[in-house]
């Protein structure tokens, strides 16, 4: 196994906790990997805003990867290294598809999420999880119309996330948006649909900023949970899987660690990438 030099880390389900907090055990290991000299950086498929604060403004952690990929920051200059934006026109015709259906649709620029103020209000039946809902609450700019805005606006996008309030629905959305040239697709919830611009995933994003520091491929590592990170696993040197990670993800990893509530990244980091397996207490 070659040194690791680069770890990329999924958010929900895997940095953070089903609370979506960040525990002691795994903040002071982030802070033993960034002391080595190791680029530690979110890979998520949230946009820039929707990373919590004390997340965004870890020490050492200049780097972002954001919207699955779509846009990569630099933020401590706050500059875009990296992005692969989605066409507008497809960004259209993907909502067209999916107003059809009982959906709460969200678009992605700039690093902020924009969605439906007449939905604001009915969170809990678009998102499963009621962890999150105050953070879709916080952390979205609440617009009249969203297809309106893209329409108006015939610029590109990070992202599209369509949260939907039946299954069935979903799997007939999907259907219809796989027959749509240009979109790559994804569903890390379980009841949604992530769109972005056909080849756009976190795995790319991971390696193409690693080629520009200088870091090969075989020396980064990456955590996920999620039906977006399994391509992510595969494109890196050293992939792991959290406990609670989907049966897809696990078959993608080299490595299958702790879960999420037992601080899985923090035990993967300690014994692979600060060596020797000694726990940071």
């Amino acid at each position: 196994m070659a040194e690791i030099k680069m770890i990329g880390l999924d958010l929900d389900g895997t940095l953070l906790t089903d609370r979506k907090e960040l525990t002691e055990r795994t903040r002071r290991t982030l802070h033993a990997a960034v002391d080595r000299g190791m680029i530690v950086l979110v890979a998520t498929g949230r946009p820039l805003t929707g990373i919590p604060e004390e997340i965004r403004n870890f020490p050492g952690m200049r780097y972002a990867l954001t919207s699955n990929g779509a846009k990569v920051m630099d933020v401590w200059e706050g500059s875009v290294v990296d992005e692969h934006l989605l066409d507008a026109g497809l960004a259209e015709k993907a909502l067209e598809i999916c107003a059809k259906y009982d959906t709460l649709q969200e678009v992605y620029y700039d690093g902020v999420s924009y969605a439906p103020s007449d939905k604001r209000e009915l969170i809990p039946k678009y998102h499963k999880n009621p962890n999150m809902w105050e953070y879709m609450r916080k952390t979205r700019i609440w617009v009249d119309d969203v297809q309106d805005m893209v329409k108006k606006s015939s610029r590109g996008l990070d992202k599209i996330q369509i949260l939907f309030a039946e299954m069935e629905d979903r799997m007939k959305a999907w259907r219809e948006l796989a027959e749509v040239k240009g979109l790559e697709l994804v569903g890390s919830l379980g009841y949604n649909i992530e769109i972005n611009a056909a080849g756009v995933n976190k795995g790319t994003g991971l390696v193409s900023l690693g080629r520009l520091l200088g870091i090969r491929r075989e020396e980064i590592m990456a955590f996920g949970d999620g039906d977006n990170d399994i391509l992510m696993l595969k494109e890196v040197g050293f992939g792991v899987a959290m406990a609670n990670a989907e049966d897809g993800v696990k078959k993608a990893a080299d490595y299958i660690t702790l879960s999420n509530e037992e601080d899985g990244v923090a035990d993967a980091i300690e014994k692979f990438a600060l060596g020797g397996g000694e726990r940071i207490c």
